[in-house]
């Protein structure tokens, strides 16, 4: 009787972690920015004190943003800024001057067509 208790053990604690490993999406920001991941989508947000970029995914592929409307708010201190993002090819921009430096805190807000809104927090490290 141990015996078979010895085998059995041994095969569920040899196949049990195989048997529920899963894929991981890549979580790495291919845009240079910073990778934030929420419930509906996955967003890479560049954001430089001349543009701001929001690529946006959902589990590492590519989304159309065809009729995508997006909005960031940007925090530096007690200031704050909003800043409309305009759809691309492949991504939500905006180009003008922006106040972002090491420690700007923000929302990126982006609603793609037919969807409800989606959110993120991010900070510039």
């Amino acid at each position: 009787m141990k015996f078979a208790t010895i085998i059995i053990s041994a095969c569920i604690a040899f196949t049990g972690t195989s048997a529920f490993a899963q894929k991981k999406d890549d979580h790495t920001p291919k845009h240079g920015g910073i990778w934030v991941e929420t419930k509906a989508l996955d967003f890479e947000i560049v954001a430089k004190p001349e543009l701001i970029q929001v690529y946006v995914g959902d589990h590492g592929k590519p989304v159309k943003l065809d009729g995508a409307k997006g909005k960031v708010t940007l925090l530096n201190g007690s200031e704050k800024s909003e800043v409309e993002l305009a759809p691309t090819v492949d991504k939500l921009e905006a180009k003008g001057s922006f106040k972002v430096a090491k420690g700007t805190k923000g929302i990126v807000s982006v609603t793609l067509a037919g969807k409800p809104a989606a959110t993120a927090r991010f900070e510039v490290k």
